[in-house]
């Protein structure tokens, strides 16, 4: 029996690239669905419920960042932004929103492809080693289950997107220890640094992991940055260990 496709939605205004990427990620064996504005994408993931989102940032009657905000309100899909703007700030808006990842404009169809590979393998379920067995960790107030990938604080369950676990997993894996940017990005999304912005990618995605987990994001004791590395979570200390 074949298994079900992975669907994805394509955002975007510019016909021809609709058609490029519908064409090229159904050749690799995608289903995909397409929308050509903002209203039309919120419309079409309601009634197709996708894997994953490949959205434009500038689109009529609603932009990407809108669009990537009311899909945060409900789902944690994956979502990779189109961008065209060279401002390095316009593109890190879109991760603070919630995106998993950014690619520019103008873009190889192979990268695309390479990307949303990368975004779907990390946020089914993985396991990493460093995990205890049961594959729950408790540190103070936090409960995380690598098995079931969720997180609570206290009695409250935390909602993470697809990366924003496999970023706390890969940290949790080694605690204590700390990562670089670029072990992270190339750990978390399978690709390796061209340029000193490709790691602020990895930087928005540990702020939106302390406005989630940390009781004061600004003086964070959980996930901690590493002066001229990267960044450690908080070392965790077994039963029976000092």
């Amino acid at each position: 029996m074949e298994s079900a496709k992975e669907k994805i939605l394509v955002v975007d205004d510019e016909a021809s690239i609709r058609r490029i990427l519908e064409t090229r990620l159904s050749m690799i064996g995608y289903d995909v669905v397409t929308a050509a504005d903002g209203e039309e994408a919120l419309e079409t993931f309601r009634n197709t419920v996708p894997d994953l989102v490949v959205l434009d940032v500038m689109m009529p009657k609603l932009d990407g960042y809108g669009v990537c905000q009311e899909l945060r309100k409900e789902s944690d899909i994956p979502i990779i932004m189109l961008t065209a703007l060279g401002d390095v700030a316009d593109r890190i808006t879109g991760l603070e929103l919630g995106a998993d990842d950014y690619v520019v404009k103008p873009f190889s169809p192979k990268e695309l492809e390479a990307r949303i590979r990368s975004v779907l393998r990390r946020v089914e379920k993985t396991g990493a080693s460093g995990i205890p067995s049961s594959g729950v960790i408790t540190i103070n107030n936090i409960r995380i289950d690598t098995n079931k990938r969720q997180v609570y604080k206290g009695d409250e369950r935390i909602r993470l997107t697809g990366m924003e676990f496999s970023l706390l997993e890969l940290l949790v894996s080694r605690s204590g220890e700390p990562f670089s940017r670029s072990e992270i990005l190339q750990e978390v999304w399978g690709y390796t640094p061209e340029r000193h912005v490709d790691t602020r990618v990895v930087d928005v995605h540990i702020s939106r992991l302390r406005a989630k987990l940390e009781d004061d994001p600004s003086n964070p004791e959980l996930i901690l940055t590493a002066r001229g590395t990267g960044y450690l979570f908080q070392r965790i200390v077994e039963p029976g260990e000092e």
